[in-house]
């Protein structure tokens, strides 16, 4: 008799394990599908994120920037250091070891909370007898076993993009995976595609010695971004620290040859070409949504890929939800964290929310960039009337302390109401001092609120409140 669970989640990424968690800790009976398996063939929870996405690039983006401030940075502070060298091999161990304390982790959250952890890949294969339930099919090497459960969580993730007659082979032409795992710095690093991951993995190596060049499509840099915030990143990536980033680029025939890799290209000056030791091909993902057993159990799918969900992540199926990378909204795991949360709450009967519009974005450059909430082109084409304060770190002496002085806060207030409507940072520590515009825009705060508020002296949050005086034009540091 097949097993039965009042849950079952279907993917163990951050939605998926964070769903199973939740659910379990409001009394349902909780099973976990994944099929992921690590470089050694075993099978490990936390998907892309923790396996081969976050967690293993802010290891390495944090081992690189430690090598650059030694060797090119530290001088400014009286610290002399000669023959500084980059062991690559070591750095990559570190990185396996913090991903593999994490993804431990997970199975010990999955213990202590008795979410049953089944290990293969999950597919819906019809209702139960008596619709009691959906039957899931999970097949591993060792078999297929079927069990039962009363709803179901798909949270399937997402897979990188593929170039269209592109192979990627992870050693010379690779995605995320290839990129993360280079046992030694190219001397010539091409990636195609300035997004995120572009511009993150191009910063490690770059700063570790490759000379990186990146071909982005778009005509315009970071367009997700505010304007400023754009602007402002353009100058430091490519005039302060020599990222090569080409804009408006066709991407033409890609050879791999004996020494590396040729790709073929056109700009706005014509046909080019471009050699380089390693290619990393960051054009985007797509969701995990075939072999899923979709089109059998009636789920809709609409023509990208994604599952068709409600404001709650109900699909059209009774008690099947789907959260994460597989459906609308931005392709974040803390969006995906807050949709499981959300979905586990609703089959409990609970209030559950999450709020797509005030979701942060990080980009983890050295400096960050983060955002919430509008930018200041779509207020504009949206015809909101508003109001604008921005304050650079140059004027904060905690900055100034730690020598990063780069970048602003810019904070975008209704014209009518002062409600904040969009915060947007370029700095060290970005990703946290998002923090504080969240819980602003979440409790609909006043640019007035945020400027009442005291914060500590001197720290790097005092940009964010003169920012917020910026906006009713009463900075007292500018």
């Amino acid at each position: 008799m097949a097993q039965s669970f009042d849950v079952v989640v279907i993917g163990a990424g951050p939605a998926g394990y964070v769903a199973a968690i939740r659910a379990a800790q409001l009394g349902f009976s909780t099973a976990c599908v994944d099929e992921w398996k690590n470089d050694k063939g075993e099978y490990a929870l936390g998907g892309t994120c923790l396996n081969v996405g976050c967690i293993p690039s802010k290891a390495l983006l944090e081992s690189s920037e430690n090598y650059e401030r030694v060797a090119r940075k530290f001088a400014a502070h009286g610290i002399s250091v000669a023959g500084a060298k980059m062991d690559v091999r070591k750095m990559q161990a570190r990185k396996d070891e913090i991903v593999a304390r994490l993804t431990g982790g997970i199975q010990t959250l999955f213990r202590k909370n008795k979410v049953a952890w089944l290990k293969g890949h999950g597919r819906l294969s019809g209702a139960g007898a008596g619709g009691e339930g959906y039957r899931i099919e999970v097949s591993a090497g060792s078999g297929t076993e079927t069990v039962v459960a009363s709803h179901v969580v798909i949270a399937t993730g997402s897979t990188a993009r593929e170039l269209p007659g592109v192979s990627v082979d992870n050693d010379v032409i690779c995605d995320n995976v290839g990129a993360l795992a280079f046992r030694e710095t190219p001397k010539r690093l091409g990636v195609i595609g300035a997004g995120v991951i572009g511009l993150e993995l191009g910063s490690v190596w770059r700063r570790l010695g490759a000379r990186v060049t990146i071909l982005e499509a778009l005509p315009t840099f970071l367009a997700a971004c505010d304007d400023a915030v754009s602007k402002e990143a353009w100058k430091i990536f490519t005039k302060e620290q020599g990222l090569d980033i080409r804009l408006g680029v066709k991407i033409g025939q890609i050879v791999r040859g004996k020494r590396g890799v040729k790709v073929q290209f056109e700009d706005g000056e014509g046909g080019k070409s471009l050699e380089c030791d390693k290619l990393v091909v960051s054009v985007g993902r797509v969701p995990n949504t075939n072999k899923l057993g979709a089109e059998a159990a009636g789920l809709k799918i609409d023509d990208r890929g994604f599952i068709e969900v409600d404001a709650h992540c109900r699909t059209n199926l009774p008690r099947i939800y789907a959260v994460g990378d597989v459906v609308r909204g931005p392709m974040l795991a803390h969006k995906g964290m807050d949709e499981g949360v959300m979905v586990a709450e609703h089959i409990a009967s609970q209030a559950g929310h999450v709020d797509l519009d005030i979701i942060p974005w990080v980009i983890y450059t050295a400096p960050e960039i983060a955002w919430v909430g509008k930018t200041e082109q779509q207020l504009k084409a949206e015809g909101t009337p508003y109001r604008s304060g921005q304050v650079p770190f140059l004027a904060s002496g905690r900055a100034l302390g730690q020598d990063e002085t780069a970048g602003f806060v810019k904070v975008l207030a209704d014209a009518k109401t002062d409600r904040v409507l969009g915060v947007h940072i370029v700095s060290s520590h970005a990703s946290e001092l998002i923090a504080e515009a969240v819980m602003a825009m979440e409790f609909r705060a006043s640019s007035e609120d945020i400027a009442r508020i005291c914060h500590a002296h001197p720290s790097l949050s005092e940009v964010m409140h003169e920012a917020a005086l910026a906006v009713d034009k009463r900075a007292l540091h500018l």
